[in-house]
């Protein structure tokens, strides 16, 4: 009898570590695939609603419905990407023939509130008179940012690069995931009933309602910064604030993306001599449209999910800070797991305390 409980110890044992074994060599093969894996969750999860009716349309052709689903998702990121891409280069363009404009004309000057500050007004005003009244040395200098320009757009291009290529593996498992991701949710939910019982029901639960919010908040926050900074694009008195606040809200999706929209605005209002628009731009951004993004997502995901504000807010912070751009919906959803756990202990603690005093009471 001994002999047989230590040879089932024996087993287990080295079925645990032919089991890690296979786990981290699993991690080493799949570590580059888990972000855009969890991407493709997180859409696959988030438009899974319109998937369904598409999917009802062509009942007999899953593969079919899959792949045009895919190619919409594909459509949908990349046409706004090439649109973007397009418009600030046209920008740019037209900001460098401006500034080179000014230059040549000698009538570049910092406004006056910066010219007024104590000792860096001068300073700032006597740099940019040297680089525009001697043109040897403005050359130099502009040798020296063109080629720290060209090691930026270097790394620039090379993490677009590597982006894409998530990009592109993130929408392939998409099309899987839309394909067979009943039977793909069947078994995890068989696995996990089998380590963690019915509980694990209320844990998918607390999971698929956190990422709905956080979806949701992220949408909603995107458009509620478009339309703040509409409105102070059209008070500075810029061109079509509409296209701005639309494209204002695309950067939006970006967590702290906004400030690059409303921020660069606000600088070129300056250089064009613009001070009170610049300035009354600038502030508007910062106390206004950033505050939007720390209070309309925290907001919206803490009433969908009866989750804390604070809490929400920390998950959202701190996912980001631990786990990039994919922690935006892991930190909440983290914490949304950690809450389930919390309220099953308390209610479970609160049962116990009722059965005992029951019997208490009884005897």
């Amino acid at each position: 009898m001994i002999d047989q409980v230590a040879e089932k110890i024996v087993r287990r044992v080295i079925l645990g570590f032919l089991l890690g074994g296979l786990l981290v060599l699993s991690y080493a093969v799949l570590h580059v695939f888990i972000v855009p894996v969890a991407w493709a969750i997180i859409i696959a999860f988030a438009t899974w609603p319109l998937y369904r009716k598409l999917r009802a349309r062509l009942r007999r052709y899953p593969t079919v419905s899959a792949l045009l689903m895919t190619l919409l998702l594909s459509a949908a990121f990349i046409l706004p990407a090439l649109w973007m891409g397009a418009l600030l280069r046209t920008e740019v363009g037209v900001a460098i023939a401006t500034v080179t404009a000014q230059i040549k004309a000698g009538s570049l000057a910092l406004p006056d509130f910066i010219r007024s500050m104590p000792w860096v007004g001068d300073w700032l005003q006597s740099l940019l008179d040297s680089l525009t009244g001697d043109p040897d040395a403005f050359r130099a200098q502009l040798t020296e940012w063109v080629r720290q320009g060209s090691d930026q757009a270097v790394a620039l291009i090379g993490d677009v690069g590597r982006n894409a290529a998530k990009l592109g593996f993130a929408l392939i498992t998409v099309f899987f995931l839309y394909r067979d991701g009943d039977r793909v949710l069947a078994q995890v939910q068989v696995v996990l009933h089998r380590f963690l019982g019915e509980r694990v029901d209320a844990y998918l639960a607390a999971v698929g309602g956190m990422t709905k919010a956080v979806v949701w908040g992220l949408i909603a926050t995107a458009l509620g910064q478009g339309l703040v900074a509409g409105l102070g694009y059209w008070w500075a008195g810029l061109p079509a604030p509409v296209l701005l606040g639309a494209v204002t809200a695309l950067i939006a999706m970006i967590p702290f993306g906004t400030p690059f929209a409303w921020g660069s605005l606000g600088v070129w209002l300056l250089v064009s001599g613009d001070t009170a628009a610049g300035i009354g731009l600038l502030l508007w951004g910062t106390l206004v449209v950033s505050w939007v993004d720390n209070l309309i997502r925290p907001l919206v995901i803490s009433n969908a999910t009866q989750i804390p504000f604070l809490l929400v807010m920390f998950g959202v912070l701190g996912g980001l800070a631990a786990f990039g751009l994919v922690g935006l919906f892991l930190g909440p959803v983290v914490l949304a797991v950690l809450m389930a756990v919390w309220r099953e202990w308390i209610e479970e603690s609160d049962l116990v305390s009722l059965n005992h005093a029951s019997s208490t009471s009884k005897s």
